[in-house]
């Protein structure tokens, strides 16, 4: 294991490779997934389901369990010396901070204090099937963002 699950500073670096792990056949997780491509100018961010096989072995190396598809995890500066995973609203804080703009601004709720930004995620985790729909299996990304995406045979 590497660094302390669920970063704690919420100005905190996110730099190097940027992977999200989403459940792949949520709705809001695939629409959320969609939203980032949109807006991540700089192709910084790469996405794996926590279904496959990349999101496992991250998984292992950092002791989360990928079967918890309530939540969304951000593994930060992949690869590198600074390897850390972010998870439930750290992880999407730092998204949006990364992303920038207008989004930075909503990351700054990411200054109220953890356990609440963390209660109103796990109720929206809780009812995101009922709002959103769960699909039948994870999409097959448009074809100008597959490279974006880890599969079960890339070595993440």
């Amino acid at each position: 294991m590497r660094r302390a699950l669920y970063g704690n500073d919420v100005n905190e670096t996110v730099d190097g490779q940027l992977i999200v792990l989403y459940d792949g056949v949520c709705g809001l997780c695939n629409a959320t997934v969609r939203f980032i491509l949109r807006h991540d100018r700089e192709a910084r961010f790469r996405f794996a389901p926590l279904q496959g096989k990349g999101a496992a072995r991250l998984a292992a190396r950092h002791g989360f369990d990928p079967s918890d598809l309530d939540t969304v995890y951000l593994v930060v500066d992949h690869g590198g010396a600074g390897e850390r995973v972010l998870a439930r609203s750290a992880a999407i804080f730092a998204v949006l901070r990364t992303l920038g703009g207008r989004w930075r601004l909503v990351s700054a709720l990411g200054w109220l204090p953890r356990p609440l930004t963390d209660a109103g995620y796990r109720f929206v985790a809780s009812v995101r099937y009922r709002l959103f729909g769960k699909l039948s299996a994870c999409p097959i990304p448009r074809p100008e963002w597959r490279n974006r995406f880890l599969t079960d045979d890339t070595e993440e």
